[in-house]
Order: C-alpha cells, then sequence, then structure tokens
C-alpha cells in the first residue's frame, strides 16, 4: 500500500517511515529536513512545509492512509497543528481523496485534558498548554469533517525500543492511568493502523 507520512525527519515520523518500509510498503514523506534513511526504490522523499498545499499535495498524491506526526519543540505557542490540518484537508477535497487519516496529538488533547494525571496537568499548564490548545483545535477540525479519521493520543514519550506489546485504551474513563510508551511503539501502531484501521472515528490512547 502507499503510505504518506507529514513529518517525517524525527522521533515517531521517522520511525513509522522506517516501519514502514520494513513492511514494504510504498512510502512518501513530507519534512523541512532531509529524512534520514538510507535510499529505498518505495521511498519518496518531498522536502517542505505541511502548511504548503504545493509541498502536500506532492506528498499525499495516491496515498491509501496518511501518518501526521508533527512535532515542535517549542513550547510556545503555534498554529502548525490546525494550520497543516486545515492544508491537508482542502487538498484531500480537491483531489476527491479519502484515505485513511491517522492524526498523532497527545494525551491531554482534546476531551483527554480532564482525564490526565494531576502532576500532568501542572506540566501541561506550566510548559505545554499553548501547544495542546493548537493540538485540540487540529482534532477538532479534522473530525468534524473528514469521514476516514484515527486520532492517536500517547502518553509520554521514552526513545525506548519497540515491543509490539502496548496498551491501547479508547475510552475517556475516569482513573485512567496512561503513562510513557516509546516512541518506536507509537510507530508500531500508527503503521498498523495504516494497514488495517480498527479505530475509525476514535481517539486511542497509548500506554504501557
Amino acid at each position: 500500500m502507499k503510505i504518506s507520512i507529514i513529518g517525517a525527519s524525527a522521533g515517531i515520523g521517522l520511525e513509522t517511515a522506517r516501519l514502514a518500509l520494513e513492511r514494504e510498503h510504498e512510502v512518501a514523506t513530507l519534512s523541512r529536513r532531509r529524512v534520514s534513511l538510507p535510499d529505498h526504490a518505495n521511498l519518496k522523499r518531498v522536502q517542505g512545509s505541511a502548511t504548503n498545499p504545493d509541498d502536500v499535495r506532492g506528498a499525499v498524491e495516491g496515498a491509501d492512509a496518511i501518518l501526521v506526526t508533527l512535532g515542535v519543540k517549542s513550547p510556545f505557542a503555534t498554529t502548525l497543528f490546525s494550520d497543516s490540518a486545515r492544508i491537508l484537508l482542502q487538498v484531500l477535497k480537491e483531489k476527491g481523496l479519502s484515505p485513511t487519516l491517522i492524526v498523532l496529538t497527545g494525551f491531554g488533547a482534546g476531551d483527554s485534558w480532564s482525564y490526565n494525571a494531576f502532576s500532568m496537568k501542572i506540566l501541561f499548564t506550566l510548559l505545554l498548554k499553548k501547544v495542546y490548545a493548537d493540538k485540540s483545535e487540529q482534532e477538532r477540525i479534522i473530525a468534524e469533517v473528514y469521514p476516514r479519521w484515527e486520532i492517536v493520543r500517547p502518553g509520554r514519550l521514552t526513545n525506548g525500543a519497540m515491543t509490539g506489546c502496548y496498551r491501547v485504551l479508547d475510552k475517556l474513563v475516569e482513573g485512567m492511568k496512561v503513562g510513557a510508551i516509546s516512541r518506536a511503539d507509537v510507530a508500531h501502531f500508527m503503521v498498523a493502523q495504516a494497514e488495517h484501521p480498527t479505530y475509525l472515528g476514535k481517539c486511542p490512547a497509548l500506554t504501557y
């Protein structure tokens, strides 16, 4: 199948690209920096911006699934997540495309905020409030208008190895515990869902 990855130069995006190629999919990546993977017959690199419609068009053409794995290093206010969501939906509408759309946000975005542990609420309020406000807007934009979406909300990310063993929590329940999970295991889940989406219209949280 053809998988497009928006935000593939590092972290979970890079892990998804590597894993998708290992599973013999055709992969197109979009990122500002060159994706640090060896040249591969099934790999198409598009260097550009997730908020540039022409760059997005070049990356998603013919995709069966699109993985959005954008991230920011700064805790300051951003509109990257919401702006890129609008551009992506605009491009898909123009092209008449409806691939499976799997979007990475994080536990604490959208309606999951109030289910976070008290310590995480403090952390988010002090450091990540503005970033997660835009992630929440990204979720809203996609869920309101697009027919085939999954929103993936991992807990605290680590650089641990891929285990393939983690919990997927698709319901918000009082007292639920969403802790750490490796970026590699989040990538494992996202690629597996691209292949066989079983959480369409849901916002699964990932944790060990």
